[in-house]
């Protein structure tokens, strides 16, 4: 690579970042404190209430179910890594598209932000991490959760929190990107109708083997399956080549995330 074509991907480089997404951050932060965490902590609960009625209301009806790694398990043990999964996801979606999408459209916050020195990398970089942050609350909540209930049976399972904010990155960033092409409130509904049946069909409440071989295809390219999945490996201490994989996927899916955020921002505002 020569320097003038070195000199040109700088150049390209400091266009999108500049190198100061910690101000972003400590706005995020100082904005938190002035909120309701009342209404924060609200996603929060949701995943709760299914472990609650599901786990171990319809639990008591359905027994034991097949584990990751071929045993039975009882089925609160069976849906409570899924929930955690879902509540991480929760957590960063809410964050990373309600409250993006008033900065975006109403609050005109990104556009003042790009008119100084920070670049559109610095902006998406910081808004994830706050949306991170409300998923980070979310996992280690509904841990503590788990723990109260007997539901952690392995040592395995205390990296289900670094991998509940590995989901909240992926989530948050294709949250945000998402969001930075809708323009209504109407609009905005559509997350949350792609959220439910992401929710119901990837396997969080029941084997996935009880769908068609076509279905089973369909949900294993869901982000949220490859999230339950690799909770389940770890809350039984079953890991295997599947289970990076699993990682793998939220890896490629938060740079790509990041990187088509940024590119949205700057499309949108630095034309």
């Amino acid at each position: 690579m020569t320097a003038e074509t070195r000199g040109r991907y700088a150049a390209r480089l400091d266009g999108l970042y500049g190198r100061n997404a910690k101000a972003v951050i400590e706005r995020g932060f100082r904005v938190m404190k002035g909120q309701n965490w009342a209404v924060i902590v609200s996603g929060f609960f949701e995943p709760v209430f299914y472990l609650l009625a599901m786990g171990f209301g319809l639990g008591g009806l359905v027994g034991t179910v097949t584990g990751p790694n071929g045993e039975p398990i009882e089925y609160a043990a069976f849906i409570a890594p899924a929930l955690l999964a879902t509540s991480a996801m929760n957590g960063a979606i809410y964050d990373s598209t309600w409250n993006v999408f008033f900065k975006l459209r109403f609050a005109r916050l990104y556009q003042a932000m790009l008119q100084t020195s920070l670049g559109p990398m610095d902006v998406a970089m910081g808004e994830i991490f706050i949306a991170l942050f409300r998923g980070f609350l979310y996992a280690v909540g509904f841990m503590v959760v788990m723990l109260a209930m007997g539901l952690i049976t392995s040592p395995w399972a205390i990296l289900m929190v670094p991998v509940a904010l590995l989901i909240a990155v992926g989530f948050a960033s294709l949250g945000m990107a998402v969001t930075s092409y809708l323009k209504s409130f109407q609009q905005m509904d559509l997350v949350q109708i792609a959220l439910l049946p992401m929710f119901l069909f990837s396997a969080t409440l029941f084997p996935i083997e009880v769908f068609p071989t076509a279905i089973q295809w369909f949900v294993q390219a869901m982000p949220l399956w490859h999230g339950v999945e690799l909770m389940r490996h770890l809350a039984v201490g079953h890991l295997e080549a599947a289970t990076a994989g699993h990682a793998l996927y939220f890896v490629v899916m938060s740079v790509l995330g990041v990187w088509f955020t940024a590119s949205r921002l700057r499309a949108l505002f630095l034309r």
